[in-house]
């Protein structure tokens, strides 16, 4: 038998006004990254999960774009109830077996609350995350009233995870005056059983300014510090282009390769693959393949840099030494700063650029080609 197809519907409709944020808060930076990143990175990486949708307001396709690309969309309703629904019913045509719904606001998705979630289904039509109350609970009516007992209470977070016929049926038959404070009560009125799981601190829900601040020292706290190296050498030719750093260089000779051949991307692409153990750039763009015949190497560096957010990580600083006679690397060494900088979305001041010669000695001192090392540093969560 086939595994369950399994979908997630990230909820990213509202205005956040409470935020203070110039943008909705799940656009809003948040360590670096758009909020609504970090779920959907989740949700993509996950190996129990085989599809993200998003739902967002109209007028919010702009801001989409700019935080994930071109990922797949709908347009949410008035209310929270009725974005969830539009994106239940994408999916109703080819209905898959499980649904994930997810608040953006809540960022940092753990995979261990996706599996816990996904393994509860196999016994329930739904399932929740929860933390038990460990504050103590009072009644107050203008003066301090009676305590309230903790016993069988529990925070509800996101996501959500649903047996997708029985979420669809409790959405199309509530009641439209009716109201429903998330879509786990639907279920369960209906008649089916909804379990809980166990929930995760780091979930917390992003409301207020202050908020902001607390989710990312949260964050913070959970990376860890990962340092990798790369290397790469061409050979120096006649009729080639010579691209050194992203820029096109005013040479005599140019780099020779499958690729446009620049070294230094090449090092730099190398060195954050290894920051994330997911091998060299030669396994994922291999010289055989034909459709990387002279491709551009910024599209190597980016796509490294894609799989490190996709882990939550957070590029630190680039150090880059190339190696040759010539062409001086001083002129353009600026220019490469901002050129690395602008591919991978980082200030220039994270970049540093080096060069120094063999004293004539070796293949690059007598002119044959160009090397380059660089050095990445990430922050990544422990695993």
């Amino acid at each position: 038998m086939s595994p369950p197809k399994t979908v997630a519907i990230i909820v990213a409709a509202g205005q956040g006004l409470r935020s203070g944020s110039a943008l909705p808060k799940q656009f809003a930076s948040l360590t670096g990254r758009p909020m609504l990143a970090y779920s959907h990175a989740a949700f993509s990486s996950h190996p129990g999960v085989d599809s993200a949708l998003v739902v967002i307001a109209a007028g919010q396709e702009t801001l989409l774009s700019e935080a994930l690309g071109d990922v797949p969309f709908v347009i949410g309703g008035e209310t929270r109830r009725d974005s969830v629904r539009n994106g239940l019913e994408a999916f109703a045509a080819e209905a898959p077996d499980r649904v994930l719904i997810h608040d953006a606001a809540r960022p940092f998705l753990s995979a261990a609350v996706i599996d816990r979630l996904l393994a509860a289904l196999d016994s329930d039509a739904g399932a929740i995350p929860a933390l038990p109350v460990a504050d103590t609970l009072v009644r107050h009516d203008g003066s301090l009233g009676e305590t309230v007992s903790r016993d069988h209470l529990y925070r509800v977070q996101t996501p959500q995870a649903f047996r997708f016929a029985e979420v669809v049926a409790a959405h199309r038959n509530w009641p439209a005056h009716k109201d429903a404070t998330d879509d786990a009560q639907m279920v369960a009125r209906s008649g089916y059983n909804v379990s809980i799981v166990e929930g995760d601190p780091m979930l917390e829900k992003i409301t207020h300014p202050s908020d902001f601040a607390v989710a990312e020292a949260r964050h913070a706290a959970t990376l860890r510090v990962r340092t990798a190296t790369g290397y790469d050498v061409h050979r120096l030719v006649e009729s080639e282009e010579l691209w050194l750093g992203g820029l096109l260089i005013p040479h005599d000779k140019g780099l020779s390769g499958h690729s446009d051949a620049d070294v230094a991307l090449h090092a730099i692409t190398d060195a954050l693959l290894g920051t994330i153990a997911d091998g060299d750039i030669g396994m994922h763009f291999p010289p055989s393949d034909p459709q990387w015949r002279g491709a551009n190497s910024a599209q190597f560096l980016q796509h490294a840099a894609s799989l490190i957010a996709a882990q939550g990580g957070i590029i630190d600083f680039i150090d880059l030494t190339i190696i040759c006679e010539a062409p001086k690397i001083g002129p353009h060494r600026e220019g490469m700063r901002s050129r690395i900088a602008e591919l991978l979305q980082l200030d220039p001041g994270q970049i540093s650029v080096k060069a120094t010669t063999t004293e004539r000695l070796g293949f690059t001192g007598r002119g044959e080609g160009i090397a380059a090392q660089a050095v990445a540093t990430i922050r990544i969560a422990a695993r």
